[in-house]
């Protein structure tokens, strides 16, 4: 890049990756909060309920996944659809390389508070070789988390039979990349290596020489187990307009 700017309306600099800037100067963040002013709200919570009921469990105990770490958003999206659209999700967590007290208290906090919840504690000596080829490979030193917070939940989602996964916003279009998916309210996980693991999958993966125990959590299902599955992987976000502050206040 040969020159670095900042957005004409906010703090987001061009360096970071996948943005865009309009004739204005606005970033791509600038101009999606622009959009969604405009955008017909209702119309997309109709999707949502129309892909609830899809999947509301027949005979199972479970119809959804949503992914929580104990904070204001995995919370309120879990609350939300068990409270407001009456489906029965699982919670699933990746504990991360590194936890903080108080983290543990509020993720002990959103279970007690009557959530079914699974925590999934990967081999941190493999996440630590993982970070470390990521950070000098990706320049993310928590790459490994980042690749189990995506695959290690795929699995979870496999081994119950359970094809629907709720993430909270979608931080690509939310806050600055590529918003060329803001229109696809459900995506698969070609979407997850290319954009949020940045296409460095498969070679942070060769680079680590760890065996297949070792790589269990943070390798993909199989595309025949994704297939036979028919996952359908999508945010909360993209149904209504995302409000973080709301949702600290529900949490």
């Amino acid at each position: 890049m040969s020159k670095v700017f900042w957005c004409k309306n906010c703090v987001v600099m061009s360096t970071r990756p996948r943005i865009t800037f309009d004739s204005r100067g606005f970033c791509s963040a600038c101009v999606w909060a622009e959009e969604k002013k405009e955008l017909d709200w209702l119309k997309r919570n109709k999707l949502l309920e129309k892909l609830l009921d899809k999947h509301r469990a027949n005979n199972k105990k479970f119809d959804c996944i949503t992914t929580v770490s104990g904070g204001k958003d995995g919370s309120y999206v879990t609350y939300n659809l068990k409270h407001k659209y009456k489906m029965n999700p699982l919670a699933v967590t990746v504990r991360p390389i590194t936890e903080t007290k108080l983290g543990i208290e509020n993720l002990n906090n959103f279970v007690n508070s009557g959530y079914d919840h699974i925590l999934v504690s990967p081999d941190p000596e493999a996440m630590r070789v993982l970070c470390k080829i990521g950070l000098t490979e990706m320049g993310f030193p928590y790459y490994g988390w980042l690749m189990a917070v995506h695959t290690a939940v795929f699995r979870v989602a496999v081994q119950f039979n359970i094809p629907l996964v709720f993430y909270s916003e979608d931080g690509e279009v939310e806050y600055g990349g590529d918003a060329k998916n803001k229109y696809d309210g459900v995506y698969g996980v070609d979407y997850i290596k290319s954009i949020y693991l940045e296409g460095g999958y498969e070679k942070v993966l060769s680079k680590s020489k760890l065996n297949e125990r070792e790589l269990f959590w943070f390798k993909l299902p199989t595309d025949e187990e994704l297939k036979n599955l028919k996952l359908q992987i999508t945010h909360f976000g993209f149904y209504e307009n995302w409000d973080p502050y709301r949702n600290y206040q529900v949490a």
